[in-house]
C-alpha cells in the first residue's frame, strides 16, 4: 500500500518534469511559427528578420542571458560563466546527453587531450603516483551537525549574497527523529505538507533515524509558520500537525514497528572528467576497491553494496554524460574509471545538473537500502542561468525525497561560490561536504573553506569513515 502510494508520487514528479519540458518546446515552436510568419519575401528584409528572430529567441531562453550577466560573489570564474551561460541555455535542458551524443565539432573518443596541466609535472605526467596509495589529503564538515554555527554563518554578507545567487536559502530546518520500540528507525518517509495539503519536503531517515526537511528553500517557495509533518514506515503512519519550522528541537516520534534493517548500501560516483581532473582520477581508480572492501570488512561483510561510476564534461565536449549502472562487481567499476582520461572543458561552469539528472533519475537506486550516497567530486560549479538553476532546485528536492544523500567532494578549482553551493546541496539531501587539501602537494592549490576546526585525513580513510557513518548500526 504504501509501495504504491511512493510510486504513485515518483510518476508525479516525473509527469510534472515532462510537462514542464513539453510546455517549454510548445512555448519555442510558437515562437518560430510567429517569427517565421513575419519575414518579409524581399532578401534585405529577410535579413533584418533574421537578425530580430535571434534576439527574439534569445530573450525567451528564460531571462537566462539576464541571469547570466550577475557574478557570482567572489566568484573567480564569474566572468567565464556570466559569458557562457547566455549561450547555453538551450543544452542544459533537464534531459541527460548520453556518451553516444558527441558535438560534432568534436570525436566521440576522448580525443580531446586540451586539459588543465596545471597538476602535473613538468613532463605533463599526473603528480599522483598509484604506487603510493593514501597520498592525496581531505577535510570534512557537516553543516547539519554545526548547526548553531551554520546558523551563525548565514547572519554573514557572503553567505547571503551566495543564497541569492543560488536561489537556497536553508535556513528554515525541521529535524525529525523516528524510533520503533526505542532504536532508530532507517529509510522511513518524512513528508512536510502546508495548510492547502501540497507537500513541501520529503525526506527518508538514516541510520540514526534522523531526517531533515526545509521550508522555503527555493526562492519559488513561501513560508508558513506552522505545517503538518507525516511520518510513515511499512504499515505504520503517525500525523503531526501545526509543527513551526524552524522548531527549537527535534520532533521525535516513536513508531509501533520495530525497526528491519536493510542490507542495502548504493553508493555511487559522479566525477567531473574535465581538464584539471585527472588527479581525482588516477586516485579513484587507485583507491576504490579498498576503500569498499574496507567498508564491507568493517560492517562484518553483512552489506550488500553496489556502486555505479558515472562522468561528466560539458556540452561540445566529446561527451556530456558518460554514465553506468550499478553493479557489485567493484573491479568492473575500477576498470570503467580506469579508462577514463580528463580533458576537454576550457571555460568556468560545467554541465553539473545533467549529470545529476542523469544519476538521480536515469539509474535504478535500491528502494530500501541502508543508505544511498552520491559522491559529486567537483571543481567548477554548474552554468548560471535560471532555467539550469530550477533545474538543480528540482533534482535537489527530488534526491532528497528518495533518500539520495549528496557529498560533494570539492577539488582543486573550487572558488567560495561553489563551495557554498556544495554545502547548501550536502545539507538539503542530508550529506555532508568533504573537501581536498594542500597538505598532499598533489594538484592545484585548494581553497581553504570557511569552516570551523576540522581534522585533516588521508582520503581514502575519509571516505571509509563517511560510508561507515551512514551505513552502520
Amino acid at each position: 500500500m504504501q509501495q504504491a502510494k511512493r510510486f504513485k508520487l515518483k510518476r508525479e514528479r516525473k509527469q510534472k518534469r515532462t510537462a514542464k519540458l513539453k510546455a517549454g518546446l510548445l512555448l519555442a515552436a510558437a515562437l518560430m511559427t510567429i517569427l517565421a510568419g513575419c519575414s518579409s519575401n524581399n532578401e534585405s528584409n529577410q535579413a533584418g528578420d533574421n537578425s530580430s528572430s535571434n534576439t527574439s529567441n534569445s530573450a525567451a531562453t528564460d531571462d537566462s542571458a539576464g541571469n547570466a550577466a550577475s557574478s557570482a560573489p567572489g566568484d573567480k570564474g564569474s566572468s567565464e560563466s556570466a559569458a557562457d551561460s547566455s549561450s547555453d541555455s538551450a543544452s542544459n535542458s533537464g534531459t541527460s546527453t548520453s556518451d553516444s551524443t558527441a558535438s560534432p565539432e568534436k570525436p566521440a573518443a576522448d580525443g580531446d587531450e586540451s586539459a588543465d596541466t596545471g597538476s602535473h609535472d613538468a613532463d605533463g605526467n599526473s603528480q599522483y603516483d598509484s604506487s603510493q596509495p593514501g597520498q592525496l589529503t581531505a577535510g570534512e564538515w557537516d553543516d547539519l551537525n554545526e548547526w548553531k554555527k551554520w546558523q551563525r554563518l548565514l547572519q554573514g554578507n557572503e553567505v547571503a549574497d551566495n543564497e541569492t545567487y543560488w536561489s537556497m536559502f536553508p535556513k528554515n530546518r525541521l529535524e525529525v527523529i523516528v524510533t520503533g520500540d526505542g532504536k532508530p528507525v532507517p529509510d522511513a518517509y518524512v513528508t512536510v505538507l502546508d495548510e492547502g495539503g501540497d507537500t513541501v519536503w520529503e525526506a527518508r531517515t538514516n541510520m540514526d533515524g534522523e531526517a531533515y526537511a526545509w521550508a522555503g528553500m527555493f526562492d519559488e517557495q513561501g513560508t508558513a509558520e506552522t505545517y503538518e509533518v507525516l511520518v510513515e514506515y511499512g504499515d505504520s503512519e503517525k500525523r503531526y500537525e501545526n509543527v513551526p519550522i524552524p522548531r527549537d528541537s527535534a520532533l521525535k516520534i516513536d513508531l509501533d514497528t520495530p525497526a528491519k534493517i536493510p542490507t542495502a548500501l548504493d553508493l555511487m560516483l559522479v566525477v567531473d572528467t574535465t581538464g584539471s581532473m585527472q588527479d581525482e582520477l588516477n586516485y579513484l581508480t587507485t583507491e576504490l576497491k579498498d576503500v569498499v572492501e574496507r567498508v564491507g570488512k568493517d560492517n562484518g561483510q553483512k552489506l550488500d553494496i553496489r556502486v555505479s561510476a558515472n562522468f561528466y564534461r560539458d556540452k561540445n565536449d566529446s561527451y556530456v554524460v558518460r554514465d553506468f549502472p550499478f553493479t557489485k562487481d567493484i573491479d568492473e567499476v575500477v576498470k570503467q574509471l580506469g579508462q577514463q582520461k580528463a580533458a576537454g572543458g576550457g571555460d568556468f561552469p560545467e554541465a553539473v545538473d545533467q549529470a545529476l539528472e542523469n544519476a538521480i533519475n536515469e539509474h535504478k537506486w535500491s528502494d530500501d537500502a541502508r543508505a544511498r550516497l552520491l559522491f559529486l567530486v567537483m571543481d567548477a560549479p554548474p552554468h548560471h542561468d535560471r532555467k539550469v538553476t530550477k533545474h538543480m532546485h528540482e533534482l535537489i528536492e527530488t534526491a532528497a525525497a528518495e533518500g539520495i544523500r549528496i557529498i560533494p567532494v570539492a577539488s582543486s578549482g573550487v572558488d567560495a561560490a561553489t563551495e557554498y553551493l556544495m554545502r547548501f546541496i550536502a545539507a538539503a539531501t542530508g550529506g555532508t561536504y568533504l573537501f581536498l587539501t594542500d597538505h598532499s602537494g598533489i594538484g592545484n592549490e585548494h581553497l581553504k573553506p570557511a569552516v570551523g576546526e576540522y581534522e585533516v585525513k588521508a582520503m581514502n580513510d575519509l571516505l571509509v569513515d563517511v560510508i561507515n557513518r551512514y551505513s552502520s548500526q
